[in-house]
């Protein structure tokens, strides 16, 4: 989604299917992040993009078998286009190939998730100071629009509108800064983290908090405050990883 983003011109509206449509959103990610990087026929390319999503949105779950079989007679196909979208999603993170075992989808350790979201921060809040030290109000500006549309679907309680707004916002936020090197790392993170973030943002009171988080961190940056700025999106960070320990330690 990130081609469709512009310095002055972005445009969000409550009803866009980009937002009300979450598989169709998870593809489209896993297009970008996995399919478009690498030189794949289409049939490979489609399955680790359809596989992917069905990963994003948890209807393929940590553990589960990803059998090459079914997968294949889904697919009206041998089984080796079916290995080479799995050893794609498997440089994602997204899956596990165990010698002489079924693949299966990834799951991460309490200790994996802690590294993923600590790694994360330190990044966010690299970009968080150089945002408000660097970046023209104007373009600054742009994430409104998206923090408004935060803003209704946390009132709704609407979590997969948020959630994918969340994307929207922190992928602006990551191109705003201009650093190349941050956004690649930050990018090779982000299959890993989408279905903690709904996760963690499904939880009680998540919705309103992040988007109050989100809210001061743009007058932060108006205030041209990179100190404050950072230690917001470091905070919202750290409350994220919190409520993910909360969960998988139970």
């Amino acid at each position: 989604m990130s081609a469709e983003y512009t310095s002055t011109d972005i445009v969000r509206a409550a009803g866009d299917p980009r937002y009300t449509d979450s598989r169709q959103r998870a593809e489209a990610v896993a297009a970008r992040l996995v399919t478009e990087q690498h030189d794949r026929p289409s049939l490979v390319s489609t399955i680790a993009r359809e596989v992917a999503a069905e990963i994003i949105e948890d209807i393929r779950k940590p553990g589960d078998d990803l059998n090459s079989v079914e997968l294949a007679r889904r697919y009206k196909t041998s089984r080796t286009p079916i290995r080479e979208a799995l050893m794609l999603l498997e440089k994602e993170g997204l899956v596990e190939i165990p010698p002489r075992r079924r693949p299966r989808v990834a799951s991460l350790s309490i200790k994996e998730i802690r590294d993923i979201y600590r790694v994360r921060a330190n990044l966010l809040e690299l970009i968080a100071g150089d945002i408000a030290r660097d970046v023209s109000l104007d373009d600054i500006r742009t994430l409104q629009p998206i923090v408004r549309l935060m803003e209704t679907a946390s009132k709704a309680g609407d979590v997969n509108a948020y959630f994918w707004a969340n994307i929207d916002f922190h992928e602006r936020n990551t191109e705003l800064a201009g650093n190349r090197t941050v956004k690649k790392i930050v990018d090779s993170l982000l299959l890993r983290t989408l279905r903690l973030r709904r996760i963690s943002l499904s939880q009680p009171g998540r919705l309103q908090k992040s988007y109050e988080d989100h809210e001061r961190l743009c007058r932060a940056y108006e205030d041209r405050d990179p100190i404050l700025a950072a230690a917001l999106i470091r905070s919202n960070h750290v409350t994220g990883l919190s409520v993910l320990e909360n969960i998988f330690s139970q």
